[in-house]
């Protein structure tokens, strides 16, 4: 009867220390579940804000003035544009051949 008792304590012990280590795991995976969503929102908006300001960049007016301002660009006009013509190799060459 004794050694029945003692196994059925052991058993209990064991049940018991089991259980409180899945009630500790559990709770440490929960509030691991809770940080991965709010990390999973904060990056949700963080996108929306990064579209919205993609979207804002993006606009003729912002890159002209990106232009202007940072790489010194300007319009192109006419008495500004320069032309490179291009001469045919070959036809120089060919007519350098028949002097």
């Amino acid at each position: 009867m004794l050694r029945l008792s003692l196994v059925l304590l052991l058993a209990v012990l064991a049940s018991a220390l089991y259980l409180v280590r899945t009630q500790y795991e559990s709770r440490r995976l929960y509030v691991e579940l809770e940080k991965a969503t709010a990390q999973g929102l904060k990056l949700e908006s963080d996108k929306e804000r990064l579209q919205v300001e993609k979207g804002s960049h993006s606009t003729p007016l912002k890159i002209e003035k990106l232009a202007r301002d940072r790489l010194q660009m300007r319009i192109a006009t006419p008495a500004i544009t320069q032309y490179v013509t291009y001469k045919d190799a070959t036809a120089a060459h060919a007519g350098a051949q028949h002097e």
